[in-house]
């Protein structure tokens, strides 16, 4: 048996599926694991993240599944999950043996690994989706727009374009405050990730005067066009859940 130890990164586990292949392991007995775990009688083998070959990997699931099966699988490694690894390992190695044609690899629903990584790349779409809709920008006192997130799922790398395509003039920071993630866009330029250390965390920021004055007109209309006697929480909860409200200035 072998057991690859990855670290929690697109870039190692598709390191570790090259390496994988490149090796000609058996893949039955081939494993792909994010944390300590004992295996016995397994032999053990660090990966350490590859740019040219996680690059290969890309290539390869994009000719061989198609953009959006392969996006799918981006999606369930960006899932907070301890078997991502091996279920998108396993559902990579299913599409290869069978041959799918590019838009089929998640149509064996019927095998566990696929299942797995098929719901993980669904849960994470969906929160992505969300965090679209609830993420608020507060304009700081130097012009910057600034946002605070605190995602179940690390979808930073699906939030960017996003906001980066409709803010193109924009200087903007997205946080991540669970990971200490900031996504960084300055203006007119590309937009790039950074991982701070915990000295890094953000405190102490001063929102510009319009941005305060725009802030309690906000929360004024919010609630002024609330009628007491429909209040729904249950209805309420269920179309905008609870965690999403510390990051929403209506909510504050």
């Amino acid at each position: 048996m072998i057991v690859y130890r990855c670290e929690d990164t697109l870039e190692s586990v598709f390191t570790a599926i090259y390496q994988a292949y490149e090796e000609k392991r058996n893949h039955d007995d081939t494993f792909l694991s994010l944390n300590d775990d004992p295996y016995f009688f397994a032999q053990d083998i660090a990966v350490r993240a590859d740019e040219t070959k996680t690059r290969k990997v890309m290539g390869t699931l994009r000719q061989r599944f198609g953009e959006e099966d392969s996006q799918r699988l981006c999606m369930a490694l960006a899932a907070e999950d301890a078997e991502k690894a091996q279920a998108v390992y396993r559902t990579v190695v299913q599409g290869l043996r069978g041959r799918l044609r590019p838009g089929h690899l998640f149509d064996n629903l019927a095998d566990r690994h696929v299942h797995r990584a098929f719901a993980l790349a669904r849960g994470v779409g969906t929160e992505a989706g969300h965090q679209k809709q609830f993420l608020r920008f507060q304009e700081l006192d130097n012009g910057i727009l600034y946002s605070r997130i605190g995602p179940k799922n690390d979808v930073m790398v699906f939030l960017m374009p996003h906001f980066a395509d409709r803010l193109p003039i924009e200087n903007f920071v997205i946080y991540d405050e669970k990971r200490n993630l900031f996504g960084i866009h300055p203006a007119r330029k590309p937009w790039y990730l950074l991982r701070g250390e915990e000295a890094d965390r953000p405190s102490g920021l001063r929102y510009s005067d319009t941005e305060i004055l725009y802030q309690e007109l906000f929360r004024q209309f919010c609630h002024t066009i609330t009628i007491e006697d429909r209040r729904n929480r249950k209805l309420q909860t269920g179309m905008l859940p609870l965690r999403f409200r510390e990051y929403m200035v209506e909510f504050n």
